[in-house]
């Protein structure tokens, strides 16, 4: 006889766990990185240290460095301030990587046995840029006291 049935949970968690080649991650502690949440461009973006996202276009030349001023939210892992709207001082940088167009949308209006069909597209012109570093900026006087 076997040491362990096959009906008994606790080996059928371990084989089935043996058998994913990530299993290991479920077992670690979970590392909370700061964030915080901007807007920009009429849009709302979480956004880490190291992310690299696309925005609306920016004014701003390749190379250069965009600031966010409009960070709505910041985490850093254990506290989380919200601002009302937006939280004073605070700012995230990002290094502009390039300006680019996006993939072609095609708005297609047809309406049946009317003879009318109208066909548009367009490019969205998005800015990609990397986030360097999220600033909560300084602390209030009165979290001192």
């Amino acid at each position: 006889m076997h040491s362990k049935s096959v009906d008994d949970p606790a080996s059928f968690l371990f084989a089935k766990c043996a058998e994913m080649w990530n299993c290991a991650r479920l077992f670690l502690p979970r590392k909370t990185m700061a964030y915080a949440i901007i807007r920009t461009g009429g849009r709302q973006f979480r956004v880490a240290e190291g992310d690299t996202i696309d925005v609306d276009l920016l004014d701003v030349e390749v190379g250069k460095t965009a600031t966010f001023g409009d960070v709505l939210l910041f985490s850093d892992g254990k506290d989380v301030t919200q601002g009302n709207p937006v939280i004073a001082g605070a700012k995230v940088t990002a290094e502009v990587l390039e300006q680019r167009r996006d993939k072609k949308v095609i708005a297609f209006k047809y309406k049946r046995r009317k003879g009318y069909h109208r066909t548009v597209g367009h490019r969205r012109k998005l800015t990609r840029v990397k986030i360097e570093k999220v600033n909560l900026g300084a602390k209030k006087t009165a979290d001192k006291e």
